[in-house]
């Protein structure tokens, strides 16, 4: 089966298809419904092939549909019938548990994502479980107002990186996870990782897109082209 991959974010979105090695972007923002994400999607992919669809979620998912409006991008997305929008079968998940997915290896895993906000999710031997850890207490607000871009540009680099190793020190504590990821687009502003954590890649949101369609988990034999490292190949439209 080939796979269109939808990564959502709030200042772009990404996609890439199985049997593609050139993922594909633009410019989503606070004028994005889900209306004109599809057709956005549809326009910028209308030279590949694809049978289903996979869409990481800034925001809370159940049963397959969003459950709340994303503050950084328009209206209408609860409720929103992509089935019907993309006329093929469609998996929607949290952004963070897909970037999980992706990134997961064996046992009880944490993912955590630096990212706007803080990004979280479990897998159990490989069972997802999204999780809401960003707006838990922590000192005087939340951990996303710590970690979070927000306690980035309030705290300066020296002391968010602090409050992110003492973040992971208490989730882990409490949590008792085999395996910490750290992923979003801000973990490469750690000088260092804490203890017992890896470091994930923002594109294994796409390896989890792919894994969502995989039969117990594995790949069928098919080998999804992840790009990695440096200089990845990136197409855009206005």
């Amino acid at each position: 089966m080939k796979v269109l991959v939808i990564d959502v974010g709030g200042t772009h979105v990404k996609v890439l298809a199985t049997g593609q090695n050139q993922r594909r972007e633009f410019e989503s923002g606070p004028s994005l419904t889900p209306r004109r994400l599809v057709s956005k999607v549809r326009k910028l992919v209308n030279d590949w092939e694809y049978q289903a669809v996979s869409i990481g979620y800034p925001g809370p998912v159940l049963r397959n549909r969003p459950v709340s409006e994303p503050w950084n991008l328009g209206k209408g997305w609860v409720g929103f019938n992509f089935e019907a929008a993309f006329r093929c079968p469609v998996k929607v998940l949290n952004d963070a548990a897909m970037q999980a997915l992706g990134s997961y290896k064996r046992g009880k895993m944490l993912f955590l994502g630096l990212g706007t906000g803080l990004g979280s999710a479990m897998i159990v031997d490989g069972i997802i479980e999204p999780m809401e850890l960003a707006h838990l207490p922590y000192k005087k607000a939340s951990f996303e107002d710590y970690v979070g871009l927000r306690g980035l540009k309030r705290c300066g680099k020296k002391k968010w990186r602090r409050n992110v190793a003492d973040v992971v020190k208490r989730l882990t504590a409490a949590l008792e996870p085999e395996d910490v990821v750290l992923g979003g687009g801000n973990v490469h502003k750690l000088k260092k990782l804490p203890p017992g954590c890896r470091a994930g890649d923002n594109f294994n949101a796409f390896l989890g897109g792919f894994r969502l369609w995989e039969k117990d988990g594995k790949t069928a034999g098919v080998k999804h082209p992840i790009v990695r490292g440096k200089g990845r190949p990136v197409q855009t439209v206005k």
